[in-house]
């Protein structure tokens, strides 16, 4: 019976993967300790052998304190070790850390949730299903990027109030004649009443959303067919405002390209207290390249610039108090 055997180890995935997003959630801290370790199948020695690594010293019995709940870190050292214990098992930036600033150990109602993996998976095959009803096999494989420019509004509800993109590309065949924008808004949002704004040398096409996972897709039709090596400027502006409080804005690229460039402004009645930026090799690994960014200028911003993408998510996230 191979294939049961696959079936019920499927199931066993999908329950423990949704019992951590669940405490990642709602915490307690103990509850989503437990269930990170548990996910990834490692014994409280190894975690143990993990952390010396990270340069960093727990006792063996305090991990299993920690994930009965019946002691708390709070010394440095201690908190030191739970963002070590952030990277060992996988997890976002400040998942544990932040079940550990409520003193009643749960995360504060009003405080959104990081989309999960599975979330991301998931719209991930409903992205795929919309390219499709499109005719669009991938959003931009006939088109290579040279320079992506975005900018990212952050409005005094702490909510993504609008998203504008400035591409550069190049043609890799003859006729093409569209582009396909993909928006994918903050839990909670509404992408039927996402507005869509062709900015420059573009109009807009067929669109198509999916409010379960919060997609949304857009053809943007050039003003003339490309020839293969012909290069081409556009613009475009996603109008939402319809989603939870945000804290991150990634983008994702399939293969090696141009420059990318992202800023995020901050409405002056909601700003930040930590900015910084971050990658990952694919939805399911551990974030690196973390790096602080300090907000400047007039405009309360902060950006990063990469002279050549790579293939993975680039993105920038934020705490609020």
């Amino acid at each position: 019976m191979p294939h049961a055997a696959q079936s019920a180890d499927a199931d066993t995935v999908d329950a423990v993967t949704a019992e951590l997003d669940s405490a990642l959630r709602g915490g307690p801290f103990h509850v989503a300790l437990r269930a990170a370790i548990a996910a990834r199948g490692l014994p409280l020695q190894r975690v143990q052998h993990h952390l010396s690594r990270h340069g960093v010293k727990v006792g063996v019995t305090s991990l299993s304190y920690w994930q009965q709940g019946a002691r708390r870190p709070q010394r440095p050292e201690s908190l030191r070790a739970v963002r070590a214990l952030e990277e060992i098992l996988q997890l976002p930036e400040e998942s544990l850390i932040r079940l550990l600033s409520d003193t009643g150990g749960r995360m504060p109602a009003q405080r959104p949730a990081v989309r999960s993996y599975r979330a991301q998976v998931e719209a991930s095959g409903v992205l795929g299903r919309l390219l499709d009803e499109l005719g669009h096999p991938a959003p931009d494989a006939a088109l290579h990027s040279l320079a992506l420019h975005e900018r990212v509004r952050i409005g005094a509800r702490r909510e993504l109030t609008a998203r504008e993109s400035h591409h550069i590309v190049r043609a890799g065949r003859d006729g093409v004649d569209r582009f396909v924008a993909v928006h994918h808004g903050d839990p909670g949002c509404v992408p039927a009443r996402t507005a869509v704004h062709a900015l420059e040398n573009c109009r807009t096409g067929r669109v198509r959303t999916h409010h379960g996972t919060g997609v949304l897709v857009t053809e943007l039709l050039f003003d003339t067919r490309l020839r293969a090596g012909d290069t081409y400027l556009f613009r475009y502006r996603f109008e939402d405002g319809t989603g939870d409080v945000s804290r991150e804005y990634l983008r994702g690229f399939g293969a090696a390209g141009g420059q990318y460039a992202l800023e995020v402004r901050f409405d002056a009645a909601a700003l930040p207290v930590r900015c910084h930026r971050f990658t990952q090799h694919s939805a399911a690994a551990p974030r690196g390249g973390l790096r602080d960014l300090a907000m400047s200028g007039p405009h309360r911003s902060v950006h990063l610039v990469e002279a050549r993408v790579r293939p993975g998510l680039l993105g920038i996230g934020w705490d609020w108090e």
